[in-house]
């Protein structure tokens, strides 16, 4: 079973090596396959933890990614999070059967809104258990939550079996905040992962993430991260 990096180790991993927290991402509908493989390629060069693609190209991306250490990260229910629980599953599954070694899902947004918290619960376990062994990072969406409804959504993530909790998608009108970070620190401990992203374009907004909390950070500007990490 994979480990959790911690706090303390992510802190001075974004002073040392930060592509090692750095999920190198390429989620536009309108991306294309030559796009992946320069998406890869970066990942090799620059030694990005994953890259964090649509399911369509995983078998793409294992093509440029064999026998690296990089890991294939896939997202579910994306980006809205309304897909039948049975669907959701039925795409991790088989995210996990083309090659994704994490899977990074969308909750019930509507569910948790409406207060319908064994929904949530049900819909996160669903995907959980189909690919059980695979860390399984849980998307709230931070922008169209309340507080107290971020602080829930964290709580169900982590009696549902996720590993990380996660703030954004990318595709709403704001992504992760510091505020947003330390609020899902506080709401899991040490007991999971907070995964930033949205928005996060330079090594400044980074370091701001993981010293709020953040162990993993999701950014399609990857290698300007990195390259401002060692200026």
């Amino acid at each position: 079973m994979p480990e959790l990096v911690s706090v303390e180790t992510a802190k001075i991993l974004a002073k040392t090596n930060i592509a090692q927290l750095i999920d190198h991402t390429a989620l536009r509908p309108d991306t294309t396959g030559v796009q992946i493989q320069i998406l890869c390629e970066e990942a090799l060069k620059y030694h990005f933890y994953s890259v964090c693609i649509n399911p369509f190209f995983i078998p793409l991306a294992k093509t440029f990614l064999a026998d690296s250490k990089v890991k294939i990260c896939t997202v579910v229910g994306f980006p809205l999070g309304a897909t039948l629980s049975r669907v959701k599953a039925y795409e991790a599954e088989e995210g996990a059967k083309e090659g994704a070694d994490e899977i990074d899902m969308v909750i019930n947004i509507s569910a948790l809104k409406d207060k319908d918290y064994r929904k949530v619960q049900e819909d996160i376990e669903v995907v959980v258990r189909s690919v059980k062994g695979l860390i399984c990072k849980v998307i709230l969406e931070t922008a169209l939550l309340t507080e107290q409804e971020k602080e829930i959504g964290c709580q169900i993530a982590g009696e549902a079996g996720a590993w990380f909790v996660k703030t954004s998608t990318g595709f709403e009108r704001s992504g992760a905040t510091v505020e947003d970070v330390q609020l899902m620190r506080r709401a899991v401990g040490n007991h999971m992962g907070v995964k930033a992203a949205g928005g996060i374009r330079d090594y400044e907004t980074a370091i701001k993430m993981v010293k709020a909390g953040a162990t993993r950070i999701g950014a399609s500007k990857g290698v300007e991260i990195v390259k401002e990490s060692h200026s």
